[in-house]
């Protein structure tokens, strides 16, 4: 395609003609349609993304010892088999100078090994190794130089490094919106010829869920989570507008997980990790991994709740019933099921109830519900499906048809 747009070139050097213009921008076009379809068939993205991140937990306080440790531990616990890869470095991995060539390069006081040697432990792990940058000229931390007009050189020293993932952050943006400042990036991590996850993290300015899938494969449609249930179901409802723009190989993403970091109930967090999968979001865990108490690692290790995220149909569930803090949650699954999530958001006690018609089902439909937490099966199930729930609890189902 260059090839084509320089003999085109030449040919305007000796003609004005309108109908070679019009050639040179047909080309033009078809060039960047030819990079938007690469950028989604990169081969990453099926299903949404699932690992750790460092931010949530640890902020800045973070060094090779604790990724490497989390690394193991991602192994050891038996997450990894469950699905969880991505070993994701957030801000504050680098030195705030880039090198005399203009690198970035990572922070000798806490990254001595450097990431090329970090990506190759993580690697012989059998997971991938996520970093972070910003599509600004420094990061949120201001501890970094950001990667605005550096794209090309800094997606080739990620790729270098064997990096898989990025998160790009938007601080320090000169007052650029995120719909120039984010392609740049993108196009640069596709030339590099290696598979990179790109997260797009413009906190929801500029609704990326109707942009983002031609440049990247997730992005971010709220702000900041933090560690308590306003800030959750808040995120939850953010997200919720904007399900139908979410597939495979772009996914809708309300932050990561705050499961296991203490600032919620058991069931809290339940509802937490059930809204998160059912709505396609990516499973980033956000909790120290390393020290993972039995009531964490259990929410964050039923795999049947993760096949619900990880199905191959990749449509995003969605609220279709809210009336005083009573709440129904559903989307369609492969193999023509469906996932349920019944959930009270009141303080107090309460039943909540999903009527068949709600869910897109026919009042007549037999179906076997089976209950993904209690991990048990409720045999021709017809018309509704109820429970009495304790306050901020919920339940989750994938209804199967007789």
């Amino acid at each position: 395609m260059v090839t084509g747009i320089a003999f085109l070139l030449v040919i305007l050097d000796n003609s004005s003609t309108s109908s070679a213009r019009l050639l040179l921008n047909r080309t033009m076009v078809m060039s960047k349609e030819h990079v938007r379809r690469n950028l989604l068939d990169n081969g990453i993205g099926h299903t949404p993304p699932m690992g750790w991140n460092s931010w949530n937990h640890f902020g800045c306080n973070i060094n090779e010892e604790i990724i490497r440790e989390t690394a193991d531990a991602m192994v050891s616990t038996g997450l990894a088999a469950l699905g969880y890869q991505y070993i994701n470095i957030d801000d504050c991995w680098g030195e705030l100078n880039r090198d005399s060539e203009g690198n970035m390069v990572a922070k000798a006081s806490t990254f001595p090994s450097g990431m090329k040697a970090l990506a190759d432990y993580v690697h012989s792990k059998g997971l991938k190794l996520g970093i972070y940058s910003d599509a600004g000229n420094l990061t949120c931390s201001q501890q970094m130089p950001g990667s605005l007009g550096h794209e090309d050189q800094d997606a080739k020293t990620f790729a270098s490094w064997g990096i898989d993932y990025l998160k790009y952050d938007n601080c320090a943006n000169n007052g650029i919106s995120p719909k120039e400042r984010y392609p740049p990036m993108s196009e640069a991590l596709l030339n590099t010829g290696r598979p990179i996850f790109f997260s797009l993290c413009e906190w929801g300015q500029e609704d990326p869920a109707t942009w983002g899938k031609s440049v990247g494969n997730s992005w971010r449609t709220t702000g900041d989570i933090e560690d308590n249930w306003d800030s959750m179901t808040s995120r939850a409802d953010i997200n919720d507008q904007w399900a139908s723009y979410a597939g495979p190989g772009g996914w809708n993403d309300p932050d990561m997980l705050e499961v296991g970091n203490g600032g919620m109930t058991t069931e809290e967090y339940r509802a937490h990790f059930s809204i998160w999968a059912l709505a396609k979001a990516p499973l980033l865990i956000g909790c120290d991994i390393r020290t993972l108490d039995v009531t964490t690692q259990e929410l964050l290790n039923n795999s049947e709740v993760i096949a619900v995220n990880q199905d191959n149909l990749g449509v995003q569930g969605k609220k279709v019933k809210s009336m005083d803090g009573l709440e129904v949650w559903a989307g369609p699954l492969s193999d023509n099921k469906v996932a349920v999530v019944i959930w009270n958001r009141n303080s107090y006690t309460a039943t909540v109830t999903a009527s068949f018609s709600d869910i897109g089902l026919e009042s007549g439909t037999s179906v076997d519900a089976r209950d993904l937490w209690d991990h048990s099966t409720q045999s021709s199930v017809s018309g509704e499906i109820s429970a009495q729930l304790d306050s901020h609890a919920c339940k989750m189902y994938v209804l199967t048809r007789n």
